[in-house]
Formats: structure tokens, sequence, C-alpha cells
């Protein structure tokens, strides 16, 4: 019974915390300094270690730098992998280890995305089901809120759903491009401690009700963008003009890649394509790769397919006009895949299996790292109202397979190869994160109540749902710390990123809001 009460009311605060953060932020714009009201978690996790490894000495990774796009913001600060290559990798430090810190912010949805103006603030997307997406500008040391402003549309009930602000960028002007639940791109201004909406394109009458994923600009600045219903298209931003193409019998569910050569990479759940702008700036398809959709959508995916978004590796000038990849969907086995993404066509490398049979999922893009390939394992991750409330009361929520691995591509030999494999972590949804400058491999882990260090000081029912940010040696896959973020659901990342900032802190984006780990 004592169980029952304690539950009880650890879901009644969770409520009255979750319904006050989801009110209007009068209060954050009247009083700028209000600090961020922390997200609510399960006390139970006072009994869990916090902290367990040790922290590191910076042992710097030298890779090829990668181009800076002409219309994007910094490598690192412009939109949720990083750059315009996708490699989820940053040039800087990351967190060490030392005396690790966690700051939480309530804000009653998933703030996702996370990047960085000219100053070094937080610009984010946060999405809560049945309002209005809203953009945030906050602090990056105390996550207070210096400017908000609602998005038009709602957010719907889907938990699969990225549209209306899942993916956007910050272009080289300070500028966030975003799309809308409404079928709308919208340019907004950081001005100061102010957001400025400078235009809007209505995209509905080439798209019609389909959402927007993503959408970034080629090196030339034309806009391009997809939809879920496999729409390809461009958006010129100096005329408005809108052109398009429609990939039929295809979806598209993640966001797009883009390199100095005009090439524009997109994939759907049935194939890798190459776009080239074409005749007044339409979409052109230059080449088209199928790749194993195996026979179903496994659980932790958003839809039967490539769960990730295409990753390039090396400059548009080297062999092949540079390389391209992703993950098939194969059973039993899913794949790595390599290839050339020139414009002479889709070259294979190389093709490498990994995760155990029958049980690999990959939804989220490939991490690039001196021409190797880091790829992580979301097989039987779910999330729903009824995982929520599951969560909320107090009880585990389903753990998924384990396993991250780093694959070694040899291009003069065209063959890969497994450099490690880690069997150990279990990373249910995180875009995870390389910071080259230490040489650490940022992700987020939901260990098994079996591997909890879990010490009651008196009988309670069950271990609770932990979640922590861990750091791997990118050199050996080898766990160098883990630092405990919380437990309760309201810290499940959900498809959120680790965001890495210029002072070394990471940050999170979760269900309850926003979480930045940094060194003390």
């Amino acid at each position: 019974m004592r169980g029952g009460r304690f539950f009880l009311l650890f879901v009644l605060f969770v409520a009255a915390a979750v319904w006050l953060a989801a009110l209007p932020a009068t209060a954050a714009a009247e009083h700028p300094r209000l600090p961020a009201l922390p997200i609510p978690g399960d006390p139970r996790a006072a009994h869990l270690e916090p902290f367990t490894g040790h922290a590191v000495v910076a042992d710097p990774v030298d890779a090829p730098a990668v181009p800076r796009h002409p219309f994007m913001a910094p490598n690192g600060t412009s939109n949720l992998h990083d750059d315009a290559y996708q490699t989820d990798t940053y040039a800087q430090e990351g967190p060490a280890g030392h005396g690790l810190t966690v700051r939480t912010r309530l804000q009653g949805g998933l703030c996702g995305s996370v990047t960085f103006d000219s100053r070094g603030r937080l610009v984010t997307v946060c999405l809560a089901p049945g309002r209005a997406p809203r953009l945030m500008l906050l602090d990056p040391g105390d996550l207070h809120t210096i400017a908000s402003m609602k998005l038009p549309g709602t957010v719907g009930t889907s938990t699969t759903d990225v549209t209306g602000g899942g993916y956007f960028y910050l272009d080289d002007k300070d500028r966030v491009v975003v799309p809308t639940k409404t079928g709308d791109v919208q340019i907004v201004a950081v001005k100061g401690n102010s957001f400025v909406t400078q235009r809007s394109y209505d995209l509905k009458p080439v798209i019609g009700t389909a959402g927007i994923v993503s959408a970034l600009p080629d090196w030339s600045g034309l806009l391009w963008f997809v939809t879920g219903s496999g729409v390809v298209g461009t958006l010129d931003l100096a005329t408005g003009v809108v052109r398009s193409q429609t990939l039929r019998g295809e979806q598209i569910a993640n966001s797009i890649a883009v390199d100095e050569s005009g090439g524009v990479f997109v994939v759907s759940d049935h194939a890798l394509y190459r776009f080239d702008a074409g005749a007044e700036g339409a979409p052109q398809v230059t080449w088209r790769a199928v790749y194993d959709r195996g026979t179903r959508r496994k659980p932790g995916q958003f839809d039967r397919g490539s769960g990730t978004t295409p990753t390039l590796i090396g400059p548009a000038s080297g062999p092949g006009g540079g390389y391209v990849a992703i993950t098939d969907n194969a059973d039993p086995r899913m794949h790595v895949l390599v290839m050339a993404r020139g414009k002479a066509g889709p070259a294979k490398v190389c093709s490498e299996p990994v995760f155990p049979a029958w049980r690999g999922a990959d939804e989220n893009g490939l991490i690039a790292v001196d021409g190797d390939l880091i790829a992580e394992n979301n097989y039987g991750y779910t999330a729903d109202g009824k995982t929520l409330l599951k969560g909320l009361l107090g009880k585990r929520t389903s753990d998924t397979v384990p396993g991250v691995v780093r694959v070694h591509v040899d291009y003069a030999r065209r063959s890969c190869t497994i450099a490690w494999s880690n069997t150990t972590e279990r990373i249910p949804s995180v875009v995870s994160k390389v910071a080259l400058g230490n040489g650490l491999l940022y992700t987020y882990t939901h260990p098994s109540a079996a591997e909890l260090a879990f010490k009651p000081k008196e009988h309670s029912a069950g271990t609770p749902d932990a979640w922590y940010l861990t750091a791997l040696d990118v050199r050996t896959g080898k766990r160098a710390w883990s630092r405990l973020a919380g437990a309760g659901p309201l810290f499940n990342n959900h498809y959120a990123p680790v965001s890495i900032g210029a002072d070394g802190s990471a940050y999170v984006g979760c269900v309850g809001g926003l979480l930045r780990i940094t060194d003390s």
C-alpha cells in the first residue's frame, strides 16, 4: 500500500509540473532570469549510483574537416546532424567526466533538434502533443527562456511524426529555417533577444496535406525539401517558385544531406537517391540505388526501410565524387552500406552486416569518423501513451537490444570490416555524437533492471526507469564513464540527439524538455 501511495503522489507531481510547463511563456518574457523549472523524476533514483567509470584525458581524433556550407551556420551548430554532410561529429571536446552536473528544463514537450546561434545560445523547437510547436531561444547555462515563439499548427499524437520542427536548420545569418505543421516554410531571424519572422512560403499547392519532414539548402542556396509522402521539391527563396516531383509508392522519414558538387541525397523506404537541380532549379534524379528493405517494420523504426539520414564521407572532389553511407533493413541481419556518390552512379564500396540476426534496427544517422562509420542498435524501442503511463506508474519500460559498432572502411580495396563491437550498451533511440576534440562517443543509454546498481533503503515496487549520458572511447568502443541523467518517462530522449555546445556541455532533448550535463 505504501508503494501505491508513493507512486500516486509521484504521478500527481509529474502531471502538475507538466501542466505548469505548458502554460504560455509570459512569465519568462517578463522575468528573463527566472530559472527554468526542473524536470521531475522518480525519487528512487536517489538509490542509483550517479556516476560510474572515470574522467578521461582528451585524446583528439585527427580527421579531415567537413566543408562549411556557405548558406548554413558553422559546422556543429546548424542542424540536428551537425553539418551539411550529416556526420554527427563535433570538432570540439565534450564533457570529460569531471564532477559532472545535471541541469534540466521542464518544457512539457520534447525539445529535439538543438542548434546554436552566433552567441552560443540554444535555438530549439519543442513539440508537445495537442499543442502548437514552440520555437525557443534558451540560455546555454541555466536553460532559462530568452525568447519564445509559437509556430503554426498543432502537434499530433503520432510518436513517430517529426514534421513541424523535428528537423530545421540555422542559416549563415542567424535565421531559423523551419517547416511548419501547416505546410509552410518559415524564416525566423534571431534578433538580439527576440525572434522576428521575416518570410513564410506556402507549399500546400505542391504538397497538399503531406507533412514536410526536412528542408536544407544546396550549395547554391536553393532550398530542397522532402515530405513523408515522397515529394522531393525545391524552393527558390528569392522568387518563391516551387518545383517538385513525387517518388510514387515511396515514403521518406529522414533528413537529407547535401554536398559541394550540388548533390542532394535522399533515402526513401525503398532506395537511396542522388538528386541535382535541373533546368530552372527543378529536382532531377541523377541516380537511384535500391537497397534491401527487409520484410517488416521493426520495433524502433518509423517505417519499413532504412532509418538513417544519408551520411557523406570525403570531399566531392575526391575519388568517386566522395562517398555516401546508409543502413539497409535486411533480414536476418541489417547492413551498413557504402557507395560512391558522384554523378557517374552509386558504385558499391562495401556492405557489412551488423547486430544480431532478426534483432537489429537503426533509426538514426551513421556517425562518420575519419572514413569509418558507427552504427547503433535501436531494436525493440517503443514509445506511446501506454508506455508513458507505465513509466509514470513507476514501472520499467521495455529493454532494447544492446549494440553499437564501428565499421572500418578500406576505400582502396572496397571492403568493410568490424573495427570494434560493443554488445553491452542499450541505446533506445538517441542520435549519438562524436567529439573529435577528445575522442569520445556520446550516447544516451537505458540499462536493463538487472544492469542497474540499485540499492533501496527499503522494499520498493521494482527498479526505476533510469537514463544515462554515456561516453565511449571512439577508438575501442569501451565505456569511459556513465552519468545518471534522471529516472522516469520524462527523461526518455525519444529520438532526440546529443548536442555539444562550444563550452563542451552536452544537451539532450527528452520527453519532459531538455537537459544539460557538463563538467563542474
